[in-house]
């Protein structure tokens, strides 16, 4: 395995962040957003706001793996549960906790193609789905 070499700033900044109590890690979550349009994704992972006049650049990779996201499960919620049930492989009450957590993630990390079948079979269930 080979062994990563980080700048000493690099380094002191990381370990810095590591340091942080959770007070200031949320005091330092809402300067970047505010002062710098940066704020943590629902994973833990930071996004970034497009650079303000940035439209000279190269254009953004297409996305190739999808989040398929549940955002309501509309009137049918059994029929929806059967569906998350069929597609997750999950146990019928892991389904229904799934279903009732709404906004919930039914699959991760899944092709395109995938990720519109999995919406498609969802939606016409009656649940409400985003692709992210």
């Amino acid at each position: 395995m080979s062994e990563t070499t980080f700048a000493d700033d690099i380094k002191q900044l990381g370990d810095s962040i590591v340091g942080l109590t959770l007070k200031q890690a949320k005091e330092l979550s809402d300067y970047l957003k505010e002062e710098h349009g940066i704020e943590a994704a629902a994973g833990g992972a930071i996004m970034m706001a497009p650079a303000a006049g940035d439209g000279g650049g190269e254009a953004a990779a297409e996305q190739t793996e999808f989040d398929v996201v549940m955002t309501s499960f509309g009137d049918a919620k059994l029929n929806v549960v059967k569906v998350v049930k069929n597609l997750t492989g999950a146990s019928l009450m892991d389904a229904k906790k799934m279903v009732e957590g709404v906004p919930a993630t039914i699959k991760e990390k899944v092709s395109k193609e995938e990720a519109e079948k999995v919406k498609k079979e969802l939606e016409e269930a009656g649940a409400t789905v985003e692709l992210k």
